[in-house]
């Protein structure tokens, strides 16, 4: 297996893409905290080597991320490969399921797995999240409604939220 990186620039900075033929791996920005944990995580999972090199999947991925930032697309629909434990890939499914404009807390997303006490291992599950956007962890908050934990910038999410919010409206 290879893995293909790609640059993409956004109106909240500069991520990188990665991408499998079966689909989008990886999406971060690229002043992440613990970024390069991710490619060492995504590379040693895989057990593959990142190579920057164009893949089919960026290009359906750029045109839905200018649809998205511009207000006109809602919903993604570039293939996704994610990799994980049975509890995070359960996490990141449930994370797909929040509607755009829409928040959760990480209780009710602990209610929603059926486990009131998986509450810091959702936390978790949300931070090692490696496709940021697509699988809207910064539409989760905290119980007290402060914005917390997105490892892209607490004022990205603030964005994102704000974004997704005029798109509806």
């Amino acid at each position: 297996m290879e893995i293909h990186q790609k640059t993409i620039q956004t109106p909240l900075g500069e991520m990188i893409a990665c991408a499998v033929d079966e689909g989008i791996c990886l999406l971060e920005f690229t002043d992440r905290k613990n970024i390069e944990k991710q490619f060492k995580s995504l590379s040693k999972a895989l057990n593959a080597e990142i190579t920057e090199k164009e893949h089919e999947h960026f290009k359906q991925l750029e045109n839905e991320l200018n649809e998205y930032f511009e207000g006109k697309r809602s919903s993604f629909e570039v293939p996704l490969f994610i990799k994980g434990t049975e509890f995070q890939e359960k996490v990141w499914q449930l994370l797909r399921e929040i509607p755009m404009g829409e928040i959760r807390t990480y209780k009710q997303q602990s209610e929603k797995l059926g486990n009131l006490k998986a509450i810091r291992a959702v936390g978790t599950a949300n931070g090692i999240n490696k496709i940021a956007i697509l699988i809207p962890c910064h539409r989760v908050i905290g119980s007290n409604g402060e914005l917390v934990g997105y490892a892209g910038g607490i004022w990205r999410k603030q964005k994102l939220l704000e974004l997704e919010k005029a798109i509806l409206f």
